[in-house]
């Protein structure tokens, strides 16, 4: 008959003393406790692999920070699975990497490699505008938290006071942007599925509103003011070139001179500057070039055709234009990428070819087909259209006087 092992005793166990060689004090049923010449004591756990039937041991932790009944816990728990066909040193391995896993591809570790994918295919600008917002609403309380533990209900406890404060366009981005991370993690295997996919259901829709704009025959007005507001000449300059271009705010406050070819009489601003990513080119009138010429005055030292006040070296910022028409009064009524409102308005109902006011504005043809046509046959008669706009702005200053 096999002799039963006793099992331990608190005493026998706190008074185990070392020896010139390590040895075990047998529990039962596969635990013992390993004693090591230097004094550690050790549980051990002895099993036989449910499928190479090899033996293996497993440790359970250290004496006296795992106590007996403790060590005795994770037998049973052991033995169980083992019962159901499962390597319990393959799973606390397997369990280990997971969450070593989980440690690594925090919510923030995940925004920055979606982020790297993302501001490849958007403007610099925009790019900044959506990583700022990430950065400052959402990654401070969640961004260390693994992506696989992020969930709508704290997503959503996160964003409350934002929509609390009415900012529900800001609200409703920061759910988009935070949709898209979570899809970008289940396309890349870091999450079985997207938790946030409806979340912006959660908050209140915000009121579709435009940017406010002018009528065409306000041109005067606006200029009147452009030409006598206090503001810096650099600042005069942005905003007359940008009605003139027809460009966004960020591309003619980022306008570099390298950019400028006046042998061909263009302006070439480059994909990764613009919205679309792609690059889009202005025909130059004789008023653009007039602005070209006394800006030389103030910007010829710098890569920029129009500069900070604080560094040379750095272009305005992109909301330089629209404070200043806040200033001169226009709050509520006109913003700096409302102006380009002014200039389709007035083209179209001129008689513009649709087409052409849609190139000069840069708007992406879903038709890639005419889209490339466009880009090849356009120019000269972009050029035309845009000369007329540049007299249109020409006599409502001169009306202004």
């Amino acid at each position: 008959m096999a002799r039963k092992t006793l099992p331990l005793t608190n005493t026998q166990v706190k008074n185990a003393k070392p020896s010139v060689k390590e040895y075990n004090l047998a529990d039962g049923d596969g635990l013992a406790l390993r004693v090591k010449p230097n004094g550690s004591k050790i549980w051990i756990f002895n099993y036989t692999r449910p499928y190479t039937k090899k033996r293996a041991n497993i440790s359970f932790g250290t004496y006296p920070e795992v106590s007996i009944a403790a060590a005795r816990k994770k037998r049973f728990e052991a033995r169980a699975l083992i019962a159901d066909g499962v390597d319990p040193k393959q799973k606390r391995d397997t369990d280990r990497q997971e969450q070593v896993f989980k440690q690594v591809n925090t919510l923030a570790a995940v925004v920055e490699s979606w982020f790297e994918i993302k501001r490849a295919t958007i403007s610099p600008d925009y790019a900044e505008d959506i990583i700022n917002s990430l950065h400052n609403h959402v990654l401070p309380k969640l961004g260390s938290y693994p992506v696989a533990e992020i969930t709508a209900p704290s997503v959503i406890d996160v964003l409350k006071p934002l929509a609390g404060s009415g900012k529900l366009e800001m609200t409703k981005r920061i759910c988009s942007r935070l949709n898209q991370v979570m899809t970008f993690a289940t396309n890349t295997g870091l999450i079985q599925a997207n938790p946030l996919a409806g979340i912006k259901h959660a908050f209140e829709s915000p009121s579709v509103t435009n940017n406010p704009t002018l009528k065409p025959d306000e041109l005067p007005l606006l200029m009147s003011q452009v030409a006598d507001a206090n503001i810096r000449v650099i600042t005069r300059h942005l905003i007359r070139w940008q009605l003139h271009t027809m460009t966004r705010p960020g591309e003619a406050a980022g306008a570099r001179w390298e950019e400028i070819d006046l042998d061909k009489g263009i302006w070439v601003i480059p994909a990764e500057r613009m919205k679309k990513r792609k690059e889009h080119v202005v025909p130059l009138t004789r008023q653009t070039i007039s602005i070209l010429e006394k800006l030389k005055l103030y910007s010829a030292n710098s890569p920029y055709l129009f500069p900070s006040d604080i560094s040379a070296k750095k272009p305005v910022n992109a909301s330089t234009a629209n404070v200043a028409l806040k200033r001169m009064g226009f709050k509520d009524r006109l913003t700096a990428h409302g102006m380009r409102s002014i200039a389709s308005t007035a083209l179209n109902e001129q008689g513009f070819d649709p087409d052409l006011v849609e190139a000069a504005l840069a708007h992406t043809d879903k038709n890639q087909v005419r889209a490339t046509y466009n880009k090849a046959n356009y120019i000269d008669r972009r050029r035309e259209m845009m000369q007329w706009w540049s007299d249109l702005i020409t006599k409502a200053q001169s009306d202004s006087l």
